[in-house]
């Protein structure tokens, strides 16, 4: 005889078996899609990258901000980091090849949940490219009575390996700038023989120049008939290499700054007052690193200089060429050029006119080493009105410093001398002189005027005691 429960018995039993299998059960959709993840556009109008090296290979599996991989601008070094959990599928670029920005950087396999925002990152928004498998959601079950099963999205498996600090190409994945890589080829060397000295065992042009050394000193012992005919063969030859991204930024800049009509003029300054503060206040440094040169006080004073003749601190738009109009800049964002491993750098130092000689030294220490360690982000090298070229720190006294656009004036800085002189009672003396080379936009800025804003300089840097009084 069949047995029959209250109608609120039997509700009972279906809740608690419903309540037993929700708890295995997740409402949330899990991503298992292989996409292409884009290279963003990194600012500065900048269209194509070269890249470096890889961080990781196909299979590996990467978090939430690992590195992918790192390219290189054309003015600055940037790494690229996963915004998924996901494993590595496809490489879409060799190193040394130029990714296109809005192009596919990598297939990922995008494992866990993902918002609408990251969605975005992902190409085509549902649309899987190269063959990358379907989108679908999948909730996994073997049974239809069997309790859902529950994973754990970010546990790697055995099979796939986690990634790398390096890409395991030979060659290709050893840390160097593109223009230490192209150096190995004028050089006709392999990078992967080489062990770098920088900074995460970055390979410098100096590890370069040292292995070729090396390289020669068993060469030395061959007999001295073979040695001159070797080198002559190694002369005749004829190489091409393709511009870096420092070169071509540099060739495009200078191609369009012919355009400029410049207006030259170079003063002499009296730099022994200067010289003598520095020295009083390096005593009293803490380290060296944060002993001062004549370079943060001439920015100072470049920029005490400018409050009162705005005209060089201002940019020619030339959009309209029948009506072109001048900008004056409120900020003093200085361009300060730095000799970098990589080429010739322009980061820029903001808001000078709100810091004082010391702030401006310790900005000109965190920008040159970024620039040596090819660690300078593209806001770094945005919104100059105004660029300083210390050639003095290479050699050299007077120079001609090229106008960048839309800039309308440069000051370029040689190297300081000691020369004899007579002082105010006829008595002959050692005088410190440093060479200031000024060019300025003959379109829009008169010589009168730049005439005026460089004696203006030399006056406060040979009267330190002047520009502590000009300062606010």
């Amino acid at each position: 005889m069949a047995t029959f429960r209250p109608l609120s018995t039997r509700a009972s039993i279906f809740v608690r078996q419903q309540t037993r299998l929700s708890r295995h059960f997740h409402p949330s959709i899990r991503r298992a899609a292989v996409k292409p993840f884009l290279l963003a556009d990194i600012g500065e109008g900048i269209t194509e990258c070269q890249l470096i090296q890889w961080f990781v290979q196909p299979g590996a599996r990467v978090e939430q901000f690992d590195k992918i991989c790192e390219v290189q601008s054309d003015k600055a070094s940037v790494e690229v980091t996963s915004p998924f959990d996901g494993v590595i599928k496809k490489l879409h670029y060799e190193p040394d090849d130029m990714a296109i920005t809005g192009k596919p950087l990598v297939d990922i396999d995008v494992q866990g949940e993902i918002s609408a925002e990251d969605e975005a990152k992902l190409t085509g928004g549902g649309e899987s490219g190269g063959n990358a498998e379907e989108s679908t959601p999948k909730v996994e079950t073997e049974n239809k009575g069997q309790e859902f099963e529950d994973r754990t999205p970010n546990q790697p498996t055995e099979q796939e390996p986690k990634a790398q600090g390096r890409p395991s190409r030979g060659d290709k994945g050893a840390l160097a700038t593109p223009g230490v890589r192209h150096l190995t080829k004028e050089m006709n060397v392999n990078i992967g023989d080489i062990k770098g000295t920088g900074r995460d065992g970055r390979v410098l042009k100096e590890d370069i120049y040292r292995h070729v050394e090396e390289q020669k000193q068993p060469q030395q012992s061959q007999s001295q008939s073979q040695a001159p005919a070797a080198a002559i063969t190694a002369s005749k030859e004829d190489k091409k290499v393709s511009l870096t991204p420092v070169q071509n930024q540099m060739f495009k800049t200078m191609t369009r700054a012919l355009n400029i009509p410049h207006f030259l003029y170079s003063c002499q300054a009296d730099m022994t007052a200067i010289t003598e503060t520095r020295k009083r206040l390096n005593v009293k440094a803490a380290s060296s690193e944060q002993k001062l040169t004549h370079l943060p006080f001439v920015i100072k004073a470049l920029s005490l200089a400018l409050l009162q003749h705005p005209l060089l601190n201002s940019s020619l738009d030339t959009k309209d060429p029948k009506k072109p109009e001048l900008v004056y800049r409120g900020a003093h964002n200085i361009g300060v050029a730095i000799d970098a491993p990589s080429g010739l750098l322009v980061p820029v130092l903001k808001n000078v006119q709100d810091l004082s000689s010391a702030e401006i030294s310790s900005s000109l220490r965190t920008l040159s080493e970024k620039a040596r360690t090819n660690k300078l982000a593209p806001g770094d090298f945005s919104g100059a009105t105004f660029t300083v070229s210390n050639i003095g720190s290479v050699g050299g006294g007077v120079v001609a410093p090229v106008i960048t656009e839309p800039q309308v004036a440069i000051l370029g800085i040689g190297r300081s001398k000691i020369v004899p002189a007579f002082n105010e009672n006829d008595e002959l003396v050692k005088k410190e002189e440093l060479t200031l080379s000024w060019s300025a936009d003959h379109r829009v800025v008169d010589g009168a005027e730049c005439a005026r804003c460089a004696e203006r300089v030399r006056v406060l840097l040979e009267d330190p005691g002047a520009m502590v009084l000009a300062m606010r």
